[in-house]
This record gives C-alpha cells, structure tokens and sequence, in this order.
C-alpha cells in the first residue's frame, strides 16, 4: 500500500488492514477548491496535518464543505516536495491511543501545497491568485512562536525586516513581510476582507500577528512603497482572532514506522531536511485534541464547529490560552522537558513513571499553577489537568521526547512561567516568594544550559535561536566547582525578553541562583536536588 491517489482505488486491500479512506469525492473537491478556494494554511508540520486538516477531512466527509485547504509552507521549503507532493497532498494520521491501540486515517483535505517563496515564480504568482479571490474567507497558521518576530534578543528589527520595508512587497523575504505582500495584492483588488486566525502556542497569538502585520503596512506606507490606506485596511478589513490550540504531535515514532509496515504501509520514510525538519508521510498524534477560537471573523465564517472547534469570545479564548499554555499543560512540558534532558531521558511518558520528576510537574499544575487559573466554562481546568498528568503525558505509546520539547526554550519561558509569576506579583493574596517549583525548574534550564548531564557528560542542545548568546555564558561555570555566579547570571536573570519579567524585581532571581548552584554540586546534585524539594 502506497500513500497515492490512484492506489486508493483498490478500497477493499485499505479497509481490511483497518484504515480509514476519505469518503467524498477527492477529485472533485479539489477541482472547486482551486476555482474557489476558501481556507489557506500557512505552515505545513505535523500539528496541521494531524488536526486542521482533519476536522476538514472529517467535514468533507459528512458533505458540510465543498472545499479543502490549500496549504502552504514559508520557513522550510523541503516539506512541500517531500511530505506532500511526493504523495498526492495525502497524509496518513495515526492516532496514537493510550490503550495501545492504533486508528489509521488517510487524510486527503489538502487540495494544494505550495512554496510560500518570493523567488518561486510559479508559486508565488499562485499564491497571489488565491489571496486576490472574494471567497478566501480564512488564512490560519502554524509557524511556532518565533514566526511572528520581528525583533530579536536586542529589540532591533532583524536585518530581513529592514529591507523589507524598504524593498517592493513582491520582494519580501522576511515571513510577515512575504504575509503582509499578499494582503498588500488583496487590498489592490478591492479591499477584500479577511480573516487570519494564528494557532500557534503564544499568549495572544491574534494580537502578535496583528502587531507584526500593521509594522509592515506602516512601514510600506511611509517609505511610499504601499498605497495610503493599506495600514487602515490592515487594521479594519483585516481580523485576527485570538486562539488556542492543543494537540501532542512528535516527531515521526520508529515504533509507528514497524507498526505500519507490518499491515503492507510502504511510504514510511523520514527524511531530515536541511533545516532538520523531520518529515515523513504519516504524523503520529495523540488522541486528545481542543482548538478555541475568537469569533471574529470578517469574510464569513467556515462551519468547524461541526469538527469539534469551539467558538467563543475573546474573554473566554483567554482564559483557556492562560490555562494550557501557562498553567496545566505548557510549563509542565518544559519542565519535563529540561530535567529530562539533564536526567538522560528519552521519552515524555518514562519521565512520568520518575517519582520525582512525576511529582515535579503534579505540584506546578496544581499547587502553584492552578491557583491563578479562571475557570473559561467551556473546559475544566482540573479535568484538563488531571488527563495531562494522568492520561496523556504517561502514554508509552507516545513517541514524544524532552528534547523535542526543549526546542526554543527561551522563547518560550516567558509566556509558560511568566505569567504565572506576574500574576503572583500582582496579587493580593498569593505570596511570589512562596513559589519553589517554578524556580526550580528557571534553575534547571540554567544548569541545562551548561550542556552536561546529571553525570557529567557532554550532550546535544535542543535548536534555540538564543544558544549563541546564552551557552557561553553558561558553559564557563563547571560542575563542582564552588564560584561566585551572580555576576555571569544576572544578566540572564533578569532578561525581561525570556522571562517576561525581571526575577530579581519579582523577588525570584536569588532564589532561583541557589537552586541553580545546588544543581551544580557535582555529579548526581540534579537528582538530590530533586528528591530533597520533592521526596
């Protein structure tokens, strides 16, 4: 069984090796996504394949859409060729259950995948063709939170971002700048509304992509390189509904691959492009899936409701933002992420099985998280809590690791801890010096950043955009040996742009430094450490 259109035919040889086909006409659909296409996804992972795209899938099927999506990728060009193209724009999704057990659907919502490239003529002059389209009611996105930036660690505007507000739209190389380039050709041909709707994992994901966005237009407009009043289309014809998001996905599982070879799957290979994207054409995901959405919508709304999506108010949006990615599942990730790394794991779900580590996330969720959290009413935060720690994170089917999740830590920091520590500070009747397991784990990032394990070894950092700022700092400190470091380490510290806030005002930066030096002891001080704040 290989992963194209025409070997789909053969029904029969697919449903007895128990996978799910798409029950509409496929080629039909694409046919009327290309002459009328509605939902544009920027951003081509896993996650988009293994829960937009199926809940279009799953709205293809009952016949509630006509269209599918038009995917398109701007970071790394390779996945279009060989995670889509390659197969027909076909996936398969394999969910991953708890109990073992294995569900197998081929997902075949995606009419179209192409190069979000400037210097792609063909599909770049296509890109613009469906973003001039009245019907284009939806672009989302999945990019990861560094795809909005425009700034880096010094608050400058990235050297892309500078020439691109000083080059032609058609120019852009930045990815907003490529984004706000196709808006640019929607308003020429009549200020055509629309709606982009980030659901990338960052605190006010909408207001990110607004802000980065309207910089653009602003720019263009003064330098005289975009019409006067594309930035009041940007601002007013333009909406950008907050989100949140929540889906394990991993990097494809060897186990996943034996499993599926096993029933006659051929197309299982992974590839590791040059930009270490690993790609294959299956995604393995967990079963659990919540995607809440602002209902602010400009060119019509798309049913998704009827997938599962919830829509709701932006009030509501948040408090179900702040409760995942701040409070009961985000920051314990990271957790397990860092302390993972440095306890020589592998898998998220033999972490759990660590008495400590077990512990470790079980009190930041529901002792020191769960008190800032509001109640959004559409979601419980101590049923979603209790089936991350209980259901989710131990999954040993799950092929999930620390140091996937310890990508872009400090990107990150700010928005899994800080907010909780700013809400700490700015209560009345919560204590921020009362906090231990939160700095327990700023500390062990600290120590993670020394690049040695509990044991004293040497291992690989997980991709992170500030390492080269960072690690030379860090690395000059050795494991075992007593020295002053607040000088090394308050600069760190007391970096508002990772931490959202400075620990030293907060009343957390001492603290963190004296469980950073209790990890550097010598070997063996990352797990004592542990058992003596968590035993």
């Amino acid at each position: 069984m290989k992963l194209k259109q025409s070997n789909l035919r053969n029904t029969i040889v697919w449903e007895e090796k128990g996978f799910e086909l798409p029950k509409f006409d496929r080629n039909k659909m694409i046919e009327q996504t290309l002459k009328n296409p509605e939902w544009v996804h920027l951003g081509a992972g896993n996650i988009f394949r293994a829960f937009p795209a199926a809940v279009c899938q799953e709205l293809l099927n009952k016949g509630i859409l006509k269209t599918g999506i038009i995917v398109a990728e701007g970071f790394d060009y390779e996945i279009i060729e060989k995670s889509y193209r390659t197969y027909d724009n076909l996936s398969l999704l394999v969910t991953l259950k708890a109990d073992g057990n294995l569900d197998k659907k081929v997902v075949g919502s995606i009419a179209e995948s192409l190069c979000m490239d400037t210097t792609n003529t063909t599909d770049w002059n296509r890109l613009t063709e469906i973003f001039k389209n009245p019907g284009l009611k939806m672009v989302s996105f999945t990019i990861t939170e560094k795809g909005y930036s425009l700034i880096n660690d010094k608050q400058e505007f990235i050297p892309s971002v500078l020439d691109d507000f000083k080059h032609k739209p058609v120019q852009a190389a930045s990815y907003i700048g490529r984004l706000t380039a196709l808006l640019y050709e929607r308003y020429l041909v009549g200020r055509l509304p629309l709606t982009l709707v980030s659901m990338d994992n960052c605190s006010h994901n909408g207001t990110r992509l607004f802000e980065a966005v309207t910089t653009f237009a602003n720019k263009w407009v003064e330098n005289g390189i975009a019409e006067a009043g594309f930035n009041e289309y940007v601002q007013e014809s333009i909406s950008y509904p907050w989100s949140m998001i929540d889906k394990i996905t991993p990097r494809p599982s060897e186990s996943v691959i034996h499993m599926l070879e096993e029933v006659g799957f051929e197309d299982t290979s992974v590839v590791v492009t040059a930009k270490n994207t690993y790609v294959a054409p299956f995604v393995n995901a967990e079963e659990p899936q919540y995607l809440v959405i602002e209902d602010n919508f400009k060119n019509g709304r798309l049913p998704l409701e009827q997938g599962g999506i919830i829509f709701t108010n932006k009030e509501i949006v948040e408090k179900v933002e702040k409760m995942k990615v701040c409070t009961c599942l985000n920051p314990l990730h990271t957790a397990l992420a860092v302390f993972g790394c440095l306890l020589s794991y592998n898998k998220i779900s033999d972490e759990m099985k660590d008495k400590e580590l077990a512990a470790l996330v079980n009190k930041i969720g529901s002792i020191e998280g769960m008190p800032v959290v509001s109640d959004p009413g559409i979601i419980n935060p101590e049923s979603f809590l209790k089936e991350v720690l209980n259901v989710r994170f131990p999954n040993p089917f799950m092929p999930d690791t620390p140091q996937r999740i310890a990508c872009d830590t400090s990107q990150k920091l700010a928005i899994r801890f800080g907010e909780t520590i700013k809400a700490y500070v700015e209560s009345e009747h919560l204590r921020v010096r009362d906090l231990t397991f939160i700095p327990l784990v700023l500390a062990g990032w600290l120590r993670y950043l020394c690049g040695i394990d509990d044991q004293g070894n040497p291992f690989s950092y997980s991709p992170d955009p500030m390492l080269p700022v960072l690690t030379p700092v860090m690395t000059q400190i050795k494991l075992g040996e007593k020295e002053e470091i607040h000088d090394k380490v308050k600069e760190i510290l007391s970096n508002k742009s990772i931490f959202g806030i400075d620990l030293y005002e907060a009343g957390l930066g001492y603290k963190v430094e004296n469980l950073f030096t209790e990890l550097m002891q010598g070997p063996g001080a990352v797990r004592n450490t542990l058992k003596k704040y968590l035993d």
